[in-house]
């Protein structure tokens, strides 16, 4: 197949070029660069040994993405182009909205005119809310949650309305959980921009020296030690999920959750970082953060049973690469 990337140049995007080529589709790279590095697609062409057509695009201007689509015979699109920060959403919400809603259906759209007929969404636990783990894709949306949630919960309602309407279109919505980790390579990895605003890249950057110390959202919390418990899914699985998704995809639209299906706390991630990889982190605990719940893992059977796809990496596996990769950016 030849697969249309939004998002391709970041960090679970870049992976899942990655296992696309290494199962032998085409790919061709979206990217507006304003979450990513140019660098990485020279990464991709390393890792790969392959070059990436890529076109530097805002999706919301959707003239500049039927260019993409009329020069290129795409079979299917994977839909990483989004904003994904949980805290910016709450300050920006018009930004979190225009863009997130926009861009879905700007491509879903151009998917139907020029019969593109697979479409992967790159959707999240959010969508959840706060209900009760492990959590099932036949749970209803929430009720209200963050603008960022709400993004994702509205593109999955768009798409399968689309869906629906329209026989020949194939739609999954794949619902993360926490990814962390990195290619083995060490080439490839999270670099978020500013400060980190998810645990793993932050943990890295105290490691480093960047960062003085991790804090600790909460500690008081009914969990093993009081600290969050969520579900981490190391990115390379996840991406290999997304392979799984577009090759057994069928008419209507399907919904799976991509984790582990197994809780690990925030200090419980400390410590296998720290066993891990020979490094101390400093942290303190800090009061809780709004919106944040105590616990939240996956029920993983649905993406077992019919895509025939389990994570298989391992805590420490994610730690290890997670380290690597900050390292190795040094030397880049």
């Amino acid at each position: 197949m030849r697969i249309l990337v939004t998002g391709g140049l970041g960090y679970i995007g870049s992976h899942t070029v990655v296992s696309l080529l290494q199962k032998g589709h085409e790919v061709v790279i979206i990217d507006d660069l304003s979450n990513s590095q140019l660098s990485v697609l020279s990464k991709l062409e390393q890792i790969t040994s392959h070059k990436v057509p890529f076109y530097r695009v805002d999706i919301t201007n959707k003239s500049l993405v039927k260019g993409v689509f009329l020069k290129h015979s795409l079979d299917g699109v994977i839909h990483f182009a989004g904003y994904k920060s949980v805290g910016e959403s709450v300050t920006h919400p018009l930004a979190y909205y225009y863009n997130n809603l926009v861009t879905t259906m700007n491509l879903v759209e151009l998917c139907l005119n020029y019969k593109v007929n697979h479409f992967v969404f790159s959707s999240s636990a959010t969508v959840y809310g706060d209900g009760q783990s492990p959590l099932k894709e036949s749970m209803p949306l929430l009720e209200r949650s963050n603008p960022y949630g709400e993004t994702k919960a509205m593109c999955e309602r768009i798409l399968s309305d689309t869906a629906f309407a329209n026989s020949d279109l194939c739609v999954t919505l794949l619902r993360y959980f926490n990814p962390i980790g990195a290619h083995s390579s060490g080439l490839i990895g999270d670099v978020p921009n500013g400060v980190p605003n998810n645990l793993m890249p932050f943990m890295t950057q105290v490691a480093n020296g960047i960062r003085e110390k991790l804090l600790v959202y909460g500690n008081d919390y009914p969990t093993i030690d009081g600290t969050g418990v969520r579900d981490y899914i190391h990115v390379v699985d996840l991406a290999q999920g997304h392979v799984a998704a577009i090759e057994k995809q069928s008419k209507g639209t399907s919904v799976y959750n991509l984790g582990t299906g197994k809780g690990t706390s925030v200090l419980q991630l400390v410590h296998a970082f720290e066993v891990e990889n020979g490094v101390k982190i400093p942290f303190e605990n800090v009061g809780r953060r709004a919106g944040d719940i105590a616990s939240c893992f996956a029920d993983v059977s649905k993406a077992k049973n019919e895509l025939g796809w389990v994570a298989k990496l391992t805590i420490s596996d994610m730690v290890r690469d997670s380290w690597r990769f900050e390292k190795n950016r040094n030397q880049l």
